[in-house]
Parts: C-alpha cells; structure tokens; sequence
C-alpha cells in the first residue's frame, strides 16, 4: 500500500466513521504529509506497512528541533491514531509509535482580554466603511456567544432564533447546540443583516450564510484572523490575540461572575467538563474571593 492510497483511506474514515469536521482532518492530514516529506528528505523507501519504530522515532526527534513540547505531543498522537487505523483494517499488526513517549507539558491556560480591552478593539472599528458594521457583529457574536471561528463562519441566518433568545451553532463533528444570545449582541447582529447584508449582491450558495466578503460569499477562516489581528494593532492591545481569544474570554468572564461551570459546558459545546475546567485556573483570585465569600470558615 503506497502512502497516498493510506491517506486517503484514513481521511474517508475521519470524515465517515468520525464525523471530523474538514478543519481537523487537515490537521490530521499535515502531521502525516511532513512524515511523508521526511522520508523523502532522507531517501527512506518504506510504506506505512513496513515503517518502524526506529523510523518514526527519528522522524520525532527532527520534530523536536523546530516544534513545541506542545507540537510534538499532538503530532505523536496524531500518527499514533493513522497507525491504530492501519491494525483496524488489518493492513498492519503493530504500531510504530506506541513506544514513543509523548514530551511532559504543562496544562496551558487559555489567554484573556479584559472588557476594557474589548471595548477598545470595537472602538477601533471604523464604521463608516461598507465592513465596519459587519466587524462589529463578528466581534460581539464572538465574544458574546463563545463561539469558535469556524462556528462563526458557518452560522446561518435560519440558525437566528431571536425570539426565543437563541442561535444554533453547528460544533466540531457537526453536533449541532442551542446558545443563549444576549439582546445586546442580537441589536447588532440585526444591524448587520438589516442595513448591511440586505444591500449586497450575495452568491446563491452563501444565501442563508451570515457573515459574507465584499463579494457575497461565505468569509473564510483567514479572513476572520486578519479582521481581529488588524483591529488589535489599530487598538494599540500588545497582547497576542486572535479569534478563540475572544471564545476564552466569553467562559472566563462567565466564571468570573459567578456562571456555573456545567452551564459554561453546554454554552462552549464541550463533551467533557474537565476539558472547561481549565478556566478554573485561570484567576486565582476570583477563586479565593470565592472561598473568602462562600466557606462557613471565611
């Protein structure tokens, strides 16, 4: 079996048999192409069925010298899950990463932006141009429902359940859950579709999407990154921020204020609470004013 055949085996697995949404099997993809790539680099001409561990442990340590501890862990993880496929359907009977360890990291706190600093980027809109308004929807409905960017790119205006004070936002693995909307962030959002989006020539495929270019077309990834990168340099905000930053901030705040933590689960569509459980970390000092208000030996 020739590596090409493998890869596009296990990418109609992730896709079928996972449900992973396009995004993550990229992922999953990359990490298997610089595989590839290095055995090229280095002339070793072996098949996914015979590669060894030898192989694949020299592959992690030239990873190791331009990745993160980080990096190389979710590589590892990666590769041991292509290799797991390849014994599922009885193309190989062991793994070639199994005995390779994973590199110790410590648990990363997600980064932060205060209120006061939110406001700043919003003010630096400039809403006198076609895109301001539209920028401005894009920011609160970030901030102000958690979303994730692809979740953002792909909400559609029938997902708008205004009057129930919901939106229906479409996750990893296409699970679709229900998101309270604040009648702050549903005042600009109509904004938006109501003196923006109604005047635009839109492509009959990006009809019922959104968020839309100048060209009517459903905005990418990408385009949401250079929005929100623009915006922090124009706001003079040093801090490195993109568009989960604004996800991290929507739970901390909420846990900040006293949200229950299950209730942030449902809201960030997270399957395991352990995995929103790392805003508990995130201020120490909230969690001792919590102690210092709430424990009978305050």
């Amino acid at each position: 079996m020739k590596w090409e055949n493998a890869l596009k085996d296990y990418r109609h697995f992730l896709k079928i048999e996972r449900g992973l949404s396009d995004n993550s099997i990229q992922s999953y993809e990359l990490d298997i192409i610089k595989l590839i790539n290095f055995l090229k680099v280095k002339s070793i001409a072996v098949s996914p069925l015979s590669i060894s561990e030898e192989i694949t442990q020299l592959f992690i340590y030239e990873v190791a010298k331009t990745h993160s501890a980080r990096s190389q862990s979710r590589m590892i993880s990666g590769l041991r899950g292509f290799f797991n496929f390849l014994i599922f359907e009885e193309y190989r009977r062991d793994n070639p990463m199994d005995l390779i360890e994973s590199p110790k990291i410590g648990r990363k706190l997600p980064d932060t932006i205060s209120v006061v600093e939110i406001d700043k980027l919003i003010a630096a809109i400039d809403l006198g141009k076609a895109e301001g308004e539209r920028n401005r929807a894009i920011i609160e409905t970030l901030y102000g429902c958690g979303l994730r960017v692809s979740e953002l790119t792909e909400l559609k205006i029938s997902d708008l359940y205004f009057e129930e004070g919901f939106i229906q936002v479409t996750g990893k693995g296409n699970k679709q859950r229900f998101v309270p909307v604040s009648e702050y962030t549903r005042k600009f959002m109509e904004i938006y579709i109501h003196q923006v989006r109604v005047h635009q020539d839109v492509e009959k495929e990006s009809s019922d999407t959104l968020f839309l270019n100048r060209r009517g077309k459903k905005l990418t990834r990408a385009m949401i990154f250079t929005i929100v990168k623009q915006l922090s340099q124009k706001a003079g905000i040093r801090k490195k921020i993109s568009p989960h930053t604004f996800r991290h901030s929507f739970a901390t705040h909420l846990l900040e204020n006293g949200a229950d933590l299950r209730a942030i689960q449902q809201m960030l569509g997270h399957e395991s609470i352990t995995t929103t459980e790392v805003y508990m970390h995130v201020d120490r000092s909230h969690l001792r004013q919590v102690m210092e208000e709430f424990h009978p030996r305050r």
